[in-house]
């Protein structure tokens, strides 16, 4: 079997030449991701994985994929926002992603970023920067077991991340429509609107759909504590970001950490001059109580390693007319 694997990354390819050592089969790895332009590059192939948060294009996208007998799409990752689902069915395509590849680790980077903004460390290096090295009462910290944290979707991600907080003391509070018994002893299950106005720390875990698309903007903002963060893990869509610097501007919250944006298909993982990127992100770069990294909380070697094996099985099970608990109901 051959298989085109778009959006290849250098931590991949390891993986990748292990997989296909292991199971015989061929895989293309391109670094282009999947579009109109790149399309033809699956010609003669047999299944297709993508990694990219770029939409794949409109229909004619799909209609093109039909046509030469490709019958599904992997995504190395769990969200799939990038493709239209129902260009999918129309066009009689299977869509599988990796919604468990290491829960862990998108769960420690988030406790990173919440870490890194409770105890003030940009707060303190940009003022270490100016030559003040005093113990400033503004920025008196708070020991992570003295806090409420609001987990906002407790699945595989959301579950590990209560996991993390419940360990190292902190009260937890999750919000789902779904009650997972599994992080039951982890978390008290509450509704959203308490842990809005409750939680010093709230950690997004959802994906991102039309009903919790801007979740978190101006209304939820006044009503969070003074001190409360905002952790962000998992889409850029979830947040209003003009909302977002406005309550970071005027002191409604405490801090952000942010692994995602909303319009970052345009610059993450690619290299682009500070200058010339959008003005929102500008804004939240300068705030030395803002925390941003680009979208790299999955990487880890745990994850890549997964991602890249779930996903190519994937394939040879789809096109092998075999069935897979990873397959995403359109």
């Amino acid at each position: 079997m051959k298989i085109i694997m778009y959006g290849t990354g250098k931590a991949e390819r390891e993986y990748v030449q292990d997989w296909m050592k292991e199971t015989g089969n061929e895989v293309e790895m391109v670094s282009d991701q999947l579009n109109a332009q790149t399309i033809d590059l699956a010609k003669g192939c047999d299944g297709i994985s993508i990694q990219q948060t770029k939409p794949l294009g409109d229909s004619a996208v799909y209609q093109e994929l039909a046509a030469m007998g490709i019958k599904q799409i992997a995504t190395r990752t769990a969200g799939y926002d990038m493709i239209d689902l129902a260009a999918c069915r129309a066009n009689g395509i299977v869509v599988t992603n990796v919604a468990v590849y290491s829960p862990r680790a998108i769960a420690e980077m988030g406790l990173t970023h919440a870490m890194y903004l409770l105890r003030h460390i940009g707060e303190f290096t940009s003022r270490m920067d100016q030559g003040d090295f005093r113990w400033n009462p503004d920025l008196i910290s708070s020991e992570i077991y003295t806090q409420t944290v609001g987990i906002i979707g407790l699945g595989n991600i959301g579950g590990a991340t209560a996991e993390l907080y419940k360990a190292l003391g902190a009260r937890v509070l999750a919000y789902d429509p779904n009650k997972n018994v599994e992080y039951a002893p982890f978390v008290e299950y509450t509704d959203l609107d308490t842990i809005i106005k409750t939680a010093d720390i709230i950690s997004l875990h959802t994906p991102l759909l039309p009903s919790t698309k801007n979740m978190l903007a101006a209304p939820q903002f006044a009503a969070m504590k003074k001190n409360a963060i905002v952790i962000n893990m998992a889409r850029g869509g979830l947040i209003n970001t003009a909302d977002l610097i406005t309550a970071l501007e005027n002191h409604e919250i405490a801090g952000a950490g942010l692994d995602t944006l909303a319009d970052e298909t345009g610059f993450f993982n690619q290299e682009v001059a500070v200058d010339q990127l959008p003005a929102d992100y500008q804004r939240l770069h300068a705030m030395p109580n803002v925390l941003i990294t680009p979208h790299v909380a999955f990487f880890t070697t745990t994850s890549i390693r997964n991602m890249v094996e779930i996903s190519l099985n994937d394939v040879v099970r789809v096109v092998t007319g075999q069935r897979t608990k990873n397959e995403v109901h359109l």
